[in-house]
């Protein structure tokens, strides 16, 4: 078999566990995302970019292949918990926060676009932006959007972690940040760490709760929605008796 001449192309020197310093310059992650720009990175280079160096003679770009291929793909990678990834031989606890960040700074870009305030029509409205940022949570969080009068959101504020039963929650402190702002609507959206969103007596209790809360206070409890691993339940489709917010078609789950 005659030799190879040149450089050896950037997935055969992965194979080989070269690292990236042993790699051509054009071949390098940096260099190519120079030339390329992010988007012509794969997702092993650009997080061998994030971790910067490699361990135990292999380049950053071969544990992230491996790290995507145990967790089967990307989106499963994002998942992964910090036991997991610690778990991964050459990761460690380090890379594992280095990645875990970055996975959380882009759930939270994508759930804040666009940038500023957002007008609310319908639950998904509120779903697209919060599944992303709730869905994997490892406790459960309790959040509120605060609308203005043409259900314009204001200011979203995490009301309580931990577990968000009517029986813990103090149902005035729902309502704090509202009455400041002088809102005119409140969404409720809290989390299921076990991934099904199916809402629980405990949820409707609260529910009913903020409902009577809301009235006192005049300010209008528009939906609660319940939210578990890439899925979510509107407790005002389930036939909850809300106000103001418009006719909308069921949420997906």
């Amino acid at each position: 078999m005659p030799l190879r001449e040149g450089p050896i192309p950037f997935d055969l020197a992965v194979a080989r566990g070269r690292r990236i310093r042993e790699l051509p310059s054009t071949e390098r992650p940096r260099e190519r995302l120079q030339l390329r720009g992010a988007a012509g990175l794969t997702a092993a280079e650009l997080i061998g970019l994030l971790w910067g160096s490699g361990s135990a003679g292999r380049s950053a770009v071969d544990l992230a292949a491996d790290a995507i291929a145990r967790f089967d793909g990307l989106s499963g990678l994002a998942r992964a918990s910090t036991p997991e990834l610690d778990g991964i031989p050459g990761i460690g606890a380090a890379r594992a926060a280095q990645l875990q960040a970055a996975f959380e700074l882009g759930r939270r870009l994508l759930a804040d676009w666009p940038a500023g305030r957002w007008s609310i029509r319908s639950p998904r409205d509120v779903a697209d932006r919060l599944v992303l940022q709730m869905g994997r949570l490892e406790r459960e969080e309790l959040r509120v959007v605060i609308l203005n009068t043409k259900n314009t959101m204001l200011r979203i504020v995490t009301a309580y972690q931990g577990n968000a039963s009517a029986s813990l929650v103090r149902v005035g402190e729902l309502f704090r940040d509202a009455v400041r702002l002088d809102a005119a609507g409140v969404i409720l959206v809290h989390n299921h760490p076990s991934g099904d969103p199916t809402p629980s007596p405990d949820d409707l209790h609260l529910t009913a709760e903020a409902l009577a809360a809301g009235r006192l206070l005049d300010i209008d409890v528009l939906d609660h929605l319940v939210i578990g691993h890439d899925a979510y339940v509107s407790l005002r489709d389930r036939g909850v008796a809300f106000d103001r917010l418009g006719p909308h078609p069921p949420a997906a789950a």
